[in-house]
């Protein structure tokens, strides 16, 4: 990714490109998507790039339809194909009391192209395609069904909005699921398509894309990670020069702690761009771990606020070369498997065992949240991902001895003290802790 000019940010006609995130939070209702445009409406006289995540808990639901159509369960699949399509429609008949508005069309064409990919997989053998594949072609329409909504519901009132394939603009390699972006194509098809029309508007207007999704060589769908439609928003901003991307949440800003778990977090007013990639590296939700070095890279700074109080200051992520912290960070991932590795004639741990183990973990594309080491003994820490987990272990057993804990919580506190400590582990047991002078994690059941 090269550094230098992007630091020229874009503008045209004295007008500075804006770049904003909603996520699926945003857009649950009709209420949310109501709320989308009263907050764009603010901008009334700004060009703005707008990156959608799918609705509510969307992507969740196609992961079901997914589960149907890989085990082959016509009756299931169609059971929870029907359910979003009843909670899509439920929301476009609030939003659009004309049932002949060509929202209804639009999104009814998008329902059947995802009925006929479904269809035409029972014709063949889906063995001959890889879950990861399946995922991306299925999975990435419910960002397609949210920005079609979102993007005639802007129109119809009175916001000029013209909705971007994300397919046709973010370029990757085939790396299902977790996608590598190409730049270079990238920042072209960018180039191309959004800068042209925006700047033949006469008038503040916004161009509509999806998060998430991307598109390899041969033209199939591709996705950034999940939660990646952050990681798309920055890689937009990045290739359109701008200088600054605004994450629009469901909390105030960049919190010490998940609330839904802690009582009273308090919000992060400023913090570093170092910072936030610990935190997303660690697994902290409010942000996708790969958004902030395109940022970064080019100066661009990040504000994470409340679609709830658009008028909230938010938390903004920016380059800061000396910051303190005068409380503990806490994150918290849920439903890991500790994996202890043995030698079977107990001899040490050596390089070479290290070797075949990340080798193997590397097949099965797994992230180690956190490991550790003895003489004879290698733990690591996993998410619990039962798509691969049950092959990475048998593996595994081939050449070692292997025990394995389920259902645990990874704690990371970044600027831990001992009373952060004690609050997390009072009542648990922990079954690793490992420390450094700033971080501390904690596996505990």
């Amino acid at each position: 990714m090269a550094d230098g000019g992007w630091r020229l940010f874009s503008t045209f006609a004295g007008m500075e490109i804006k770049v904003f995130k909603f996520g699926g939070a945003s857009v649950n209702s009709a209420a949310g998507y109501r709320n989308v445009f009263r907050i764009l409406k603010k901008y009334n006289k700004t060009s703005i790039m707008v990156v959608v995540s799918a609705m509510g808990k969307t992507t969740n639901a196609l992961e079901v339809v997914l589960k149907h159509y890989i085990a082959n369960e016509p009756l299931e699949l169609i059971e929870a194909f029907t359910a979003i399509y009843n909670t899509h429609l439920t929301v476009i008949r609030e939003l659009f009391s004309d049932s002949s508005h060509p929202v209804y069309g639009e999104v009814e064409s998008l329902f059947d192209q995802l009925r006929g990919y479904i269809r035409k997989g029972h014709l063949y053998d889906k063995a001959r395609n890889t879950y990861n594949f399946e995922y991306d072609q299925i999975v990435s329409f419910g960002e397609l069904f949210s920005s079609c909504i979102l993007g005639n519901y802007l129109n119809s009132q009175g916001i000029p909005c013209r909705i971007f394939e994300a397919k046709d603009l973010i370029i990757t390699d085939s790396a299902n699921r977790d996608a590598n972006v190409d730049w270079k194509k990238t920042g072209e098809r960018v180039s191309e398509i959004i800068l042209p029309w925006l700047e033949s508007r006469d008038m503040s207007c916004v161009a509509l894309t999806q998060g998430f999704i991307g598109s390899d060589a041969a033209g199939h769908s591709t996705t950034l990670g999940r939660e990646g439609s952050d990681f798309t928003a920055a890689i937009l901003a990045y290739t359109l020069k701008c200088s600054a991307v605004t994450i629009w949440k469901d909390v105030p800003g960049v919190l010490n702690a998940d609330p839904k778990w802690f009582s009273n977090p308090k919000k992060l007013l400023t913090i570093s761009y170092r910072e936030a990639i610990e935190l997303a590296y660690y697994g902290a939700s409010v942000i996708h771990p790969k958004t902030i070095r395109p940022l970064e890279n080019a100066g661009i700074k990040l504000y994470v606020k409340s679609f709830l109080k658009p008028g909230a200051a938010g938390t903004l992520i920016t380059n800061i070369d000396h910051w303190n912290i005068h409380f503990p960070i806490y994150i918290r991932k849920q439903n890991q498997v500790l994996i202890s590795i043995s030698p079977r004639d107990f001899s040490f741990i050596v390089e070479e065992n290290l070797s075949h183990i990340f080798l193997v973990l590397a097949k099965y594309r797994t992230k180690a949240n956190v490991m550790q080491n003895s003489a004879i003994s290698f733990s690591v820490c996993l998410d619990r991902n039962e798509q691969v987990l049950p092959e990475l272990i048998e593996e595994l057993s081939l050449h070692y001895e292997i025990r394995y804990n389920y259902n645990l919580d990874l704690f990371t506190v970044r600027h831990y003290t001992p009373a952060a400590i004690r609050r997390l582990t009072k009542g648990r047991t922990v079954l690793l802790e490992q420390k450094t002078r700033q971080t501390v994690h904690l596996v505990v059941k």
